[in-house]
């Protein structure tokens, strides 16, 4: 049986918790608590780097989210979750590149700006650049990889709740706007999202690593 070494805060855990999902497939949940347990020995020797998640597979075991999606569609592909032709192929990656590059990063700072009452507004600006090229490859379709949800919309998709939620609204963008609302609808995604209560212990751990971080970099500076 697949084994998922996950945390159910972490939206990086949450794409490959939601495509396990979306397969049908049989695993074994493994929560592993990021207060130190991600630290001890027994979990450093699956992940020497102390990140959520980790898929094992038999004897395979394999690190990053990109990589366990990957595998999962290769290994399991039905029902498919992955576009044909090259060119949506190509959209399919860009989608999740562009997630993970240019909006995943922008959590913490949407985190701080909702602690301040002044606006971020680089921050501001970029994901609304953002947003107008997601709303360009998405175009009149019903998701990223045409008619039926691919591994563009499961990454994306698990990062729009939580930029959402801290405040981006999407009336401006009709095409993107129905599609989260497609997307949040479904049952893989009604059975893995952060209740009020676990939203707000999230932004709590992120805001405790942002400054933890801060901590550092002034104590290396000095």
């Amino acid at each position: 049986m697949l084994k998922f070494y996950y945390h159910p805060l972490s939206p990086i855990a949450r794409r490959v918790w939601i495509t396990l999902l979306e397969k049908g497939l049989t695993f074994e949940p493994i929560i592993i608590n990021l207060n130190g347990e991600q630290k001890k020995p027994e979990y450093l020797a699956l992940n020497p780097f102390h990140h959520v998640p980790v898929l094992v597979d038999g004897e395979l075991r394999i690190l990053e989210s990109l990589a366990i999606l990957d595998y999962l569609e290769a290994q399991y592909p039905t029902p498919s979750l992955h576009p044909e032709s090259p060119a949506a192929i190509a959209k399919m990656r860009m989608v999740q590149m562009v997630t993970i590059n240019e909006l995943t990063p922008k959590l913490p700072a949407l985190v701080l700006s909702n602690e301040s009452p002044d606006p971020d507004e680089a921050t501001l600006q970029h994901l609304a650049t953002l947003l107008n090229f997601l709303s360009e490859q998405l175009g009149d379709s019903a998701y990223f990889g045409g008619a039926n949800v691919s591994l563009a919309d499961i990454t994306a998709g698990t990062a729009f709740p939580l930029m959402t939620r801290l405040g981006i609204e999407l009336q401006n963008y009709p095409s993107l706007a129905a599609w989260y609302e497609r997307i949040i609808a479904r049952n893989s995604w009604q059975q893995t999202q952060l209740n009020e209560d676990a939203f707000q212990t999230w932004k709590r751990w992120l805001l405790l690593q942002i400054k933890r971080r801060q901590r550092q970099r002034a104590k290396a500076a000095t």
